[in-house]
Parts: C-alpha cells; structure tokens; sequence
C-alpha cells in the first residue's frame, strides 16, 4: 500500500516483503528500496535530488516507518505518513 506520496515520489511499503526493514520509493521510472534504519538504498535507485529528499523524508519519520513496517509483518491496517512540505 501507499503510506506516502510528496513532490512526485510515492512511497510504498508491502506486507509480503522480508527484513531488513524497509520501504520502496518510485519517482517516474526510478524505484529504489530504502532501509529505514539507516537509509541506505537496498536495491534499485532514485535520481541524486530525489534521493536526498526521501532521505530528509525518511529521517523525519523513522519512527512511523519503523511502526508501519510493525504493522505490515501483522497483517494490519499501515498508516498515512505526512509528505514534505
């Protein structure tokens, strides 16, 4: 699902996926995996501009990507995490 979209960037975080945690950022044709403990891309890439904003993004809201990834591995509902402003 959808946890996120600012600026052209959707952020996805999916139930089926495994550890470490993280999240999928798509900006056009770019879809990067980002840890969100440390947010290092895990796989695929962004843009350099694009992927300094979701690292701001993902800085300010670590602790709701970390209670989303939570929610995923127990099949429930993921909250809505405000974009940047």
């Amino acid at each position: 699902p959808r946890i996120s979209e600012f600026l052209g960037i959707y952020i996805y975080l999916y139930y089926t996926d495994h550890g470490p945690a993280h999240f999928h950022a798509i900006y056009g044709q770019y879809d990067a995996a980002i840890e969100i403990e440390t947010g290092v891309i895990l796989a695929g890439s962004l843009p350099p501009r694009v992927s300094a904003l979701v690292r701001e993004w993902a800085e300010s809201y670590r602790a709701e990507l970390a209670a989303n990834w939570e929610r995923a591995r127990r099949r429930e509902r993921l909250e809505w995490i405000p974009g940047l402003e």
